[in-house]
């Protein structure tokens, strides 16, 4: 798979994800957000379940050795570690979305695009470009106006989780890269991140909730799109998408669920944004496109002069 192709599979992993917005938002008058969060996922992994062990049977035979296992143990680990990095993720985003807009909660979101950087110097010891330090400040700024803070500098408690949650996918991202790359079994990881995910979920979801058929029932429709397409469908293309991406490049380009977030907030739910807000979703995009395109453009600018 090319760059281009790549990056087009991630913008389309984008786009899903942008309008997932609206049905995690909408759904939670239905179901509680660990049994939303467990079933997505568990639909997910059974999805993309048969293209796993396809992946893993045509892997197997090009292994001289004879094992069941076609991957290492620290491989696999990293794997089952991405899963409970995903839950941690998703669900603190889950809780936030109940207590924001779908707007909010996309644009907000596409902070981990600076953070990826950030966690790639204190995890790998990889010193970013100085303009992510201009990225990060600007992100922060837009994040200030786009979450309404008062004068006691204050996030809402919405925005403040999906702001945590930012953390954890760009952790996410990071890894994915890492290990999608080094095995080259996208599949696999996509699989075991999903039940891994949808396991932990379920377990929370026996204490803390009450699930009925009568729920499922309601909750169907939003279940399968966030678990078909954001999920199974979605989820499995940013993996595919980064085996041939770097982490910085990917960030960039998931980050335009944003734009489809608010996009399907102003559509289906008829959302808008204050002028502040508007401000501080551009403060915010001007971050994204700092991060990746100034230090090209820079690049170029050296190799030619």
């Amino acid at each position: 798979m090319s760059r281009i192709q790549a990056n087009l599979v991630l913008l389309v992993a984008a786009a899903i994800w942008g309008s997932t917005f609206v049905v995690q938002h909408v759904s939670m008058d239905i179901i509680g957000p660990m049994s939303f969060t467990s079933t997505r996922f568990l639909l997910g992994f059974l999805v993309v379940l048969p293209l796993a062990i396809r992946e893993w049977q045509k892997k197997k035979k090009t292994l001289e050795h004879k094992s069941f296992w076609v991957v290492t143990k620290k491989d696999l680990c990293l794997m089952i570690m991405i899963g409970v990095i995903l839950f941690t993720a998703t669900i603190i985003q889950q809780y936030g979305i109940i207590h924001t807009s779908v707007t909010n909660a996309g644009f907000l979101t596409a902070l981990y695009v600076p953070m990826v950087p950030l966690l790639g110097l204190i995890i790998f010891r990889k010193k970013p470009h100085w303009i992510t330090w201009i990225a990060i400040a600007c992100s922060f700024s837009g994040t200030t106006l786009i979450s309404g803070v008062d004068s006691s500098l204050q996030l809402g408690y919405g925005d403040a989780l999906i702001l945590t949650s930012t953390i954890f996918w760009g952790l996410h991202v990071l890894l994915v890269g890492l290990v999608a790359a080094r095995t080259t079994m996208p599949l696999t990881l996509a699989a075991i991140q999903f039940v891994v995910s949808a396991i932990i979920a379920a377990v929370f979801a026996g204490v803390m909730e009450t699930l009925t058929l009568e729920i499922l029932k309601d909750a169907f429709w939003f279940i399968a799109y966030a678990g078909i397409l954001s999920v199974g469908i979605a989820f499995t293309l940013q993996v595919v998408g980064q085996s041939h991406t770097q982490p910085a490049d990917a960030a960039l380009i998931l980050s335009m669920e944003t734009v489809f977030a608010a996009i399907a907030g102003a559509l289906i739910l008829g959302e808008r944004l204050e002028i502040n807000g508007m401000i501080g979703c551009s403060l915010i995009l001007s971050a994204i496109l700092m991060v990746e395109i100034l230090p090209m453009l820079l690049r170029k600018h050296r190799r030619f002069s």
